[in-house]
């Protein structure tokens, strides 16, 4: 069968090894960096997560500014005043340390203190970021977002609405990959961060429109490195050789999905995310075996499905089989195994919430048109029903 054409962008410049944080400040000088801002949250602070960057920046005699004030989902107001703390310190890098909140503010500081000339406001969308960056550096703390390799970043407008940038200009120049800052996340932290990175890979490896054949082998190797290493770390925290597999695993999705977008699962997730607070990760594990069994119906799909249970999930294939039902029951055990929540009334969202959800996700366009079943606003509200209720 003849291969798809497809074009696949993404970052220049990869560093994966345990320790290499210290290494931030060489790279920013190689960057020609003078006044470098340093996004992060105020947890990641407090823990001294930032210290090894800070200071490794400081060494090589640059100037590191920490702007903390980043939380989950950030709005917009808090994005605005990183880009005024980033000018008035005169920066010409940005760091971003943390989840995908800080990688996602520090994409869009570093392209609003570079030489455009848009307003925020006008670059929502995709492809309409006009202009060059200053020189950005990622660092992951959680094996998760895969945001440290894409050209995505999501921030809340208004009161509870999410709207993307994507463009080219958000892949940043470095992503380093240092396995050591993620020994101190919490089991459950760790274990929804996890399932996010890996539904990365199955929407990457089933996405209606740009499925490239460059993002299915970057998502078939991140489920398998998810797959082997999630309950590993959940169990030792401290084990660093798989530590750094879940950070590789989520930077191969990441890479993928960059390529080969995400649809119905991450549509459904961020209105949960935006009204009640509920880390993305976990928002996307409630209604992933839910949306598995309904895109799953799509023949297509289906088949698609089936080539991924015996690599997320090899025992069970084995006594069951490869069908969708087979991989929708595995993630269900799996968040049980893993002992986070496994339905929206354990996080707090009663029936009458539904509507809502519904309407919210139904305006998410970017990724229900990637999704291999048409998703109607009847369907999204049948799939937070499935998933109220254990």
């Amino acid at each position: 069968m003849a291969i798809k054409s497809f074009l696949f962008s993404s970052v220049p410049n990869i560093l994966y090894e345990l320790g290499s944080s210290v290494k931030v400040g060489g790279i920013a000088k190689k960057l020609g960096c003078k006044s470098v801002v340093v996004v992060t949250d105020p947890g990641l602070r407090k823990l001294g997560l930032t210290d090894t960057v800070v200071e490794g920046i400081e060494r090589q005699g640059l100037k590191a500014c920490v702007f903390d004030k980043i939380v989950e989902d950030p709005p917009e107001s808090i994005v605005k005043e990183l880009i005024e703390f980033s000018k008035s310190n005169d920066a010409d890098g940005v760091v971003g340390v943390g989840g995908g909140s800080s990688m996602d503010a520090a994409k869009l500081a570093a392209f609003m203190c570079g030489d455009t000339k848009q307003q925020i406001s006008e670059i929502y969308g995709v492809d309409f970021t006009v202009g060059r960056r200053l020189p950005l550096i990622q660092v992951p703390t959680t094996a998760g977002t895969g945001s440290e390799v894409t050209n995505i970043s999501v921030i809340t407008t208004g009161v509870a609405e999410k709207k993307g940038v994507v463009g080219p200009q958000l892949y940043a120049d470095y992503a380093v990959l240092d396995g050591d800052l993620t020994l101190t996340l919490p089991p459950k932290v760790t274990a929804a961060t996890g399932i996010d990175a890996m539904v990365h890979a199955i929407e990457a490896y089933t996405s209606k429109i740009k499925k490239n054949v460059l993002s299915d082998v970057l998502a078939r190797e991140a489920l398998h490195l998810l797959s082997t290493n999630i309950k590993r770390v959940c169990e030792d925290g401290n084990d660093r050789e798989a530590r750094g597999s879940m950070l590789l695993g989520s930077l191969y999705a990441g890479m993928a999905f960059a390529n080969s977008p995400c649809a119905a699962v991450h549509a459904l997730a961020y209105p949960i995310g935006s009204h009640f607070h509920v880390p993305h990760g976990l928002s996307n594990s409630l209604m992933l075996p839910h949306v598995l069994r309904f895109t799953g119906e799509n023949p297509a799909a289906g088949n698609l499905y089936r080539d991924l249970t015996p690599i997320i999930f090899p025992a069970l294939a084995s006594l069951r089989g490869n069908g969708v039902s087979v991989l929708a029951d595995g993630y269900t055990q799996l968040a049980k195994d893993l002992a986070i929540p496994t339905c929206l009334e354990d996080v707090g969202i009663k029936e009458k919430d539904l509507e809502l959800l519904s309407t919210e996700a139904s305006k998410i366009d970017r990724l229900l048109q990637n999704n291999m079943r048409e998703v109607t606003l009847q369907d999204a509200f049948d799939l937070y029903s499935a998933a109220l209720k254990n």
